[in-house]
């Protein structure tokens, strides 16, 4: 199957919120590495690198609706493959448990392999994150 395929059905899995779905789409040793001390990680008092499928498809299925309560709306704007790799650009919009608005563009870099994304490589712009959860208040975990 064609990388990208993969990578737009790991996407479809994530939105289904079904854990079981999320994990099939995840090598078992799979690994999920965003910038250490982003808002979402400090927010959900969670790992900013997560490791294995298990815990990848916990974050998508269950943490992530826990802070990201209502109004999700993701537009892509590219997906891109070389090789292993699948390139994907997006815009997530959001409100959040604290009733803040969320609006943040995001670049994930796929790494397939043997038809299971391997690992995610997360990039943001982690200041306009942090401003737009926690505004002038100190970071801490939001949601118990």
């Amino acid at each position: 199957m064609d990388n990208v395929l993969i990578v737009k059905a790991a996407w479809e899995a994530f939105a289904s919120r079904d854990a079981d779905r999320i994990a099939a789409c995840f090598a078992p040793d799979a690994e999920w590495i965003a910038p250490p001390g982003n808002a979402t990680a400090v927010a959900l008092d969670f790992p900013h690198h997560m490791r294995g499928a298990t815990e990848i498809a916990r974050f998508i299925a269950h943490e992530f609706r826990r802070l990201f309560v209502a109004d999700v709306a993701i537009d892509f704007r590219t997906m891109a493959a070389a090789g292993d790799l699948v390139l994907v650009e997006e815009r997530m919009r959001a409100t959040l448990v604290n009733g803040r608005s969320y609006d943040l563009a995001y670049c994930f870099v796929f790494v397939v392999t043997e038809g299971r994304i391997a690992q995610v490589r997360e990039s943001m712009d982690t200041r306009s994150g942090w401003a737009q959860m926690f505004g002038d208040e100190p970071g801490r975990k939001l949601v118990a």
